[in-house]
């Protein structure tokens, strides 16, 4: 056979394949309509987002792949067809702090996919109001930095919010130095979030000494100054640059090369547990000595692992603070359950924050 049939062969193939998709799925948007109608008929308000069961999904799949479609390829193609399925039951809508290029815009359409309506906010505050006065159906905000911590407005708003952390994102972030000029050394202002000055310290201390920093509020506001003026630049994604048309006068300028942001979905449903979740609380106590350590040793005490904590003024005036800890598990788990109860005994103040299933890169 020559090397021209041997073409042919394989892309009839390819042909062969390509129906079947398509079969597969049309048969699985059809399965998800029938669910849809299935939950509706049920009457009350109707969750159609589910991320435990994404989750379940994504990692199933993960697991079963024997190649050669990498995990990351195979996950970001399984979320578009979950996010188009999930259209035609119900098109969501989801808060985002915008405007449209910041990573969280990045964040929103790693996670729900493009078959969703992104609403962009202002502030972090916003996309919270948004979703409580259900304007939109959920939010996604940031809340931590490998590098930077944690973000201290995604905290104060979730101390005070109905809301509760119905999912989570980890995104891995790549700082480009964007500008309508060409030319490094032309650069006087460089534009960017404070996060992201601070995760690009050392590069902009070697490579652009004495030039002015002027933090703005998203990265994308950033992009959106340097557009306007040829002889500043901003720190921004890719993405921004190819929406703003901005040149990439150097690529990839983070300190740290393994620089990652995580990010929450908020939402009013609760989602059921899974094998694998994690639990956000947050609480305040009374200042005596060992009040914290006592709290703690709850968790350790059951094996329960803790993954973060942080803690906040109650801005009070009274130095006391409030205490943001992660650890691993659902609160509907028996152990954990029994954890979060005697920890509420022990806490002047006590919320549990939300569960969710960990994030599936």
């Amino acid at each position: 056979m020559s090397d021209d049939q041997r073409l042919i062969q394989l892309r009839d193939a390819i042909d062969e394949v390509d129906d079947q998709l398509l079969a597969l799925l049309n048969r699985r948007a059809g399965l998800t309509i029938e669910v849809g109608d299935l939950k509706r008929s049920a009457g009350g308000e109707v969750d159609f987002y589910r991320p435990e069961r994404e989750a379940e999904i994504l990692r199933r799949l993960s697991t079963n792949n024997d190649g050669p479609l990498p995990n990351d390829d195979l996950l970001r193609l399984m979320r578009e067809v979950i996010s188009t399925c999930l259209s035609l039951e119900q098109t969501l809508t989801v808060a985002y702090l915008g405007p449209a290029g910041t990573y969280t815009h990045a964040a929103l359409l790693k996670h729900f996919g493009g078959a969703v309506t992104p609403v962009t906010q202002a502030s972090i505050a916003d996309v919270f109001r948004q979703v409580e006065a259900r304007s939109c159906d959920y939010g996604v905000v940031p809340i931590e930095n490998s590098v930077g911590g944690s973000i201290n407005q995604t905290l104060d708003c979730l101390g005070e919010t109905s809301l509760g952390v119905c999912s989570e994102i980890v995104l891995a972030v790549h700082h480009q130095l964007l500008s309508s000029g060409t030319e490094l050394g032309a650069v006087e202002r460089v534009y960017a979030h404070d996060q992201a000055l601070q995760q690009c310290r050392s590069w902009l201390l070697a490579n652009l000494p004495g030039v002015e920093q002027v933090a703005l509020g998203s990265n994308a506001a950033a992009a959106c100054r340097a557009r306007d003026e040829p002889k500043s630049a901003a720190i921004a994604s890719s993405e921004a640059g190819e929406l703003y048309g901005l040149n990439t006068l150097a690529g990839n300028i983070e300190d740290t090369p393994h620089n990652t942001t995580r990010f929450v979905v908020l939402g009013r449903n609760r989602p059921l547990p899974t094998s694998d979740d994690r639990t956000m609380v947050m609480f305040s106590m009374s200042n005596r000595p060992g009040a914290l350590a006592a709290i703690l040793g709850v968790l350790a005490g059951r094996n329960i692992s803790m993954s973060r904590i942080e803690s906040r003024p109650l801005r009070n005036g009274l130095w006391d603070y409030l205490f943001f800890v992660d650890f691993l598990g659902h609160a509907d788990d028996p152990i954990v359950a029994d954890a979060l109860g005697e920890i509420e005994s022990l806490a002047a103040m006590f919320k549990v924050l939300g569960s969710c299933p960990r994030a599936v890169f």
